[in-house]
């Protein structure tokens, strides 16, 4: 099998997954919270100048929410390896993302002021190439801004329901932008508040539930949030570390983890 038929394979996920996702990257809590903490960081690291308008690459658009939050701050390049999300993207809310993939992205180099992955590099066998293609487009002084699932103990079903190849540590995470002349403007793990509950569910329930059949993905987002009044709960909790994280200080644990990291003149 070709490095890109496996990428195929590895990346694809399920169109009946796709339906689910556009609904979860709207109403599900760990989505909408994750969504406000985005917005504060680029507010407070990257859009500091309200009459810049930003010249935005979204990898890995999804079901678009990222993509419309983003288009507040400058014009948005969305971009969807998978067909089926690109026309299911395109259907449902009109944007046109290009059909491309984050190992040869095709841009001319310091094509674009911040380039966002948000859960994506998780995703590829081949992380190092698609940071480093990242940076090749990102223009100087721009900003790279990543975020991926954090600890490889919390691996379980929904990983494998995502497609997954590992989660990571701040420390291999960081490491993978040691390619060119940086600076980590700020690194932190999130999903801190929830990170012993959901450890627990991963490690013990999410295991049963898995050897189980069902109509659904099995995906912890369909699981962790069926109910009106658990997804409000879990959402307050998760949003409530926003003014913690915008404050600068950074969480030392979370089922998350997040690197801005600026692109430095050579």
């Amino acid at each position: 099998m070709s490095e890109n038929e496996s990428f195929t394979k590895k990346v694809s996920m399920d169109k009946k997954y796709y339906e689910e996702y556009y609904h979860l990257e709207r109403n599900h809590w760990f989505f909408t919270a994750r969504l406000n903490i985005l917005e504060s960081q680029i507010k407070k690291h990257i859009s500091r100048n309200p009459g810049k308008v930003l010249n935005i690459l979204n990898i890995g658009v999804a079901t678009g929410a990222t993509s419309q939050m983003l288009d507040k701050y400058g014009t948005v390049t969305s971009l969807e390896y998978d067909k089926d999300c690109c026309q299911l993207l395109e259907e449902k809310t009109g944007i046109k993302a290009l059909n491309a993939s984050i190992l040869e992205l095709p841009f001319e180099e310091n094509s674009f002021d911040l380039i966002c992955c948000f859960d994506v590099i998780e995703h590829i066998e081949d992380d190092q190439t698609g940071v480093n293609e990242m940076l090749r487009v990102c223009r100087e002084n721009g900003h790279v801004f990543v975020t991926v699932p954090a600890f490889m103990f919390l691996w379980s079903h929904h990983d494998e329901i995502n497609h997954h190849f590992r989660r990571y540590t701040r420390k291999n995470l960081l490491k993978l932008f040691e390619t060119l002349p940086l600076k980590v403007v700020f690194n932190s793990y999130f999903n801190f508040f929830l990170f012993f509950p959901i450890a627990l569910f991963r490690l013990t329930i999410s295991k049963l539930l898995a050897k189980k059949q069902s109509d659904s993905t099995g995906s912890d987002f369909e699981i962790m949030g069926k109910s009106g009044m658990i997804n409000s709960i879990f959402y307050k909790i998760f949003n409530a570390e926003n003014p913690i994280l915008k404050s600068g200080l950074s969480l030392p644990v979370g089922v998350s983890l997040m690197a801005i990291v600026k692109k430095l003149q050579k």
